[in-house]
């Protein structure tokens, strides 16, 4: 059964229109439409979520997929997605729930929280399609989650307004950020939105005590400048601290944009840059001898090995310490 739920953050403006105040697009909408993400429609001047309880996809996933390199490492979690976004990426991995009309099943947080606990999770990554427009019911679900010692994970494209980000924030323990690049037209014409209120979203992620790791899929030609690149990375280190883990993605043609892949030498060079400014760096849809390991940052010893999904920490405490000269890292155990 289609749960219609009212949204919240929202105002009514005058013949029963609606803005939404969700997003940074701040949707005016007239009676029966909807917003750009597609789940949110004003409905005789009140704004409603069409997505409340609807689950598209389910699965559980070692949290290295989300990517989380860095949080429970070696763990599972139970990951859910339903359908809308507020972006309009050109090259979207996930555009048949996004942007397409998937089949969908009802779920409420009870069932999906004891589902977490049943399967021994470490507990729920928000995933797949874009959570920020899944707002009430991932709210609803990380707080009761919360309350049966899981956690909770966003892997998010950061484009939230402010006000409902610090609503939900106090129930969530980490963040995988999309950051898409740091060229404005880029963001504008092939994203539909802009990197600004991404940065900000990590930063009060920061604040707030969550752990977070960022992703950069590189697209090839369109935001893989090196000079762009290491301006964005001077400002992850300024602003989020160089313990911070990035991850460079390589882009393969999907949906509306085919492009050459992301040559293996655009993907070497940007990880050599931002080793050099931070301490965690990381290539993901590539094969590298060294691109997946972490490593102290004080002696270089091999602290975490990855082949593929399998993880081996032996080179850490139970703490997160290095086992040799035994450094602090910005591990999560």
């Amino acid at each position: 059964m289609r749960v219609i739920r009212e949204a919240k953050y929202y105002v009514k403006l005058d013949e029963d229109r609606v803005e939404c105040r969700l997003c940074p697009h701040t949707c005016i909408l007239a009676p029966g439409r909807r917003g750009l993400c597609r789940v949110r429609e004003n409905r005789e001047g009140r704004l409603y979520s069409r997505n409340y309880g609807l689950c598209s996809s389910l699965a559980v996933d070692p949290i290295e997929k989300k990517p989380l390199y860095h949080f429970h490492p070696g763990r599972l979690i139970l990951s859910v997605g339903t359908v809308g976004c507020n972006f309009a990426c050109q090259f979207c991995q996930n555009w048949e729930i996004a942007h397409g009309e998937p089949e969908v099943v009802p779920l409420t947080p009870e069932v999906l929280v004891e589902k977490a606990r049943d399967l021994d999770t470490v507990g729920i990554a928000y995933t797949y399609s874009e959570p920020v427009v899944w707002f009430e019911f991932v709210l609803d679900t990380a707080g009761l989650a919360r309350e049966r010692g899981l956690k909770n994970v966003l892997v998010t494209n950061g484009f939230i307004r402010p006000e409902p980000l610090r609503e939900l924030l106090p129930v969530i323990d980490a963040l995988n950020i999309d950051v898409k690049g740091y060229n404005k037209e880029f963001y504008r014409r092939v994203i539909r939105g802009d990197y600004e209120p991404v940065l900000q979203t990590a930063r009060l992620a920061r604040e707030a005590g969550c752990h977070i790791e960022l992703t950069t899929l590189l697209v090839t030609g369109m935001n893989d400048d090196l000079g762009e690149l290491e301006e964005l990375v001077k400002r992850i280190r300024d602003e989020l601290g160089e313990s911070t883990p990035l991850h460079f993605s390589r882009y393969f043609p999907h949906y509306k944009l085919h492009l050459p892949p992301t040559p293996r030498e655009t993907m070497e060079r940007a990880w050599e840059m931002a080793r050099a400014r931070l301490h965690y760096v990381y290539l993901g849809n590539i094969e590298h001898p060294r691109a997946s390991n972490t490593y102290c940052p004080r002696c270089g010893s091999l602290v975490i090995r990855r082949r593929g999904y399998t993880v081996s920490p032996a080179g850490l405490t139970g703490e997160g310490a290095c086992g040799r000269c035994g450094e602090k890292l910005a591990v999560i155990m």
